[in-house]
């Protein structure tokens, strides 16, 4: 699938899954650049969740500057390399400042 753009939140199928990971058709926060995503087959997502988090950042962002129905949240631990044929459907888009700080904070989560 082309045109998969980082900033994206889009469906995912993320099943099968081990232990703690996200299951199942949920969406997710694209990270990776079009081109790695074009010449890769895959892309590097964040997993996201309407559930209220009590962990903040960095394990957690919510996205409030997202046209989504529900409160969102970055869970900031479940990033993912997915083949782009996990990929579906576009549901709204992430502002640069938010995408920024989900992948600060996965710096500060694996260090430096």
């Amino acid at each position: 699938m082309a045109g998969i753009l980082r900033g994206e939140i889009r469906w995912a199928d993320l099943d099968p899954v081990r232990g703690h990971e996200q299951s199942g058709r949920r969406p997710v926060l694209i990270l990776s650049h079009e081109v790695f995503n074009e010449r890769s087959g895959t892309v590097l997502a964040m997993a996201l969740t309407s559930q209220p988090q009590r962990a903040g950042f960095p394990l957690t962002l919510e996205l409030a500057g997202t046209d989504l129905p529900k409160r969102t949240w970055v869970k900031i631990g479940q990033v993912r390399t997915l083949s782009t044929e996990r990929i579906g459907a576009l549901l709204a888009v992430a502002s640069p400042e938010e995408v920024s700080q989900a992948v600060e904070g996965l710096m500060v989560v694996v260090g430096d």
